[in-house]
């Protein structure tokens, strides 16, 4: 961290966040009951109440979160946001590999070949860009063209994709301007999440 001008590192242990007789919790509402939220109930709300004890003992101005787990980004806006707590999130875009792959802790538990077959997952919302980019704007056929480039990879195993309001998390029939491409895809046991912005 030295290296990269960090002046000091808060590093909590999970005693000093979780001390016996640990009770309240933050419950993060609507945001955290779709997408990931409904494959991993309680999760969000696990999300939501470290990052307000963190907020709380930091008093951070700025706290910069990642776009790939784009719910967990908009979750901590609207926390944010509902309890006043005077903090600018700021996103910061999705970094990727070479071939576009999202870097992710998981990409490691990949096989040689599912590494390579992931590439699918990218493409998959490449398509869906495109095709918001030439003025599709029907969900149905936006989904359709993203999901074909998955099912033509063998050892891809398609999920979802959906095509959700950036800032609700919701669907509807068209896609809007904020709407945001969210995907889960299965290389064996290995689930890779991704996203983009349309």
């Amino acid at each position: 961290c030295r290296g990269r001008g960090v002046d000091a590192v808060y590093a909590p242990l999970a005693a000093t966040m979780y001390p016996d007789g640990f009770q309240t919790r933050v419950v993060p509402g609507a945001l955290a009951e779709v997408l990931e939220g409904a494959q991993r109930p309680g999760h969000f709300e696990g999300v939501t109440t470290v990052v307000s004890k963190l907020f709380h003992a930091a008093e951070p101005d700025v706290a910069v979160f990642g776009q790939k787990d784009f719910q967990q980004l908009a979750i901590i806006r609207r926390m944010v946001a509902d309890l006043d707590m005077g903090v600018t999130i700021v996103p910061m875009p999705i970094v990727r590999e070479a071939d576009g792959l999202a870097m992710s802790s998981r990409n490691r538990r990949l096989t040689e070949e599912q590494r390579a077959a992931a590439v699918c997952v990218p493409r998959s919302l490449a398509a869906v860009a495109a095709a918001y980019d030439r003025g599709v704007r029907d969900v149905a056929a936006l989904v359709a063209a993203g999901r074909r480039v998955v099912e033509t990879e063998p050892l891809a195993r398609f999920e979802h994709l959906e095509i959700v309001d950036g800032a609700t998390l919701r669907g509807g029939p068209t896609a809007e301007p904020g709407s945001v491409a969210v995907t889960a895809v299965w290389f064996g046991d290995v689930r890779l999440i991704d996203n983009r912005l349309l």
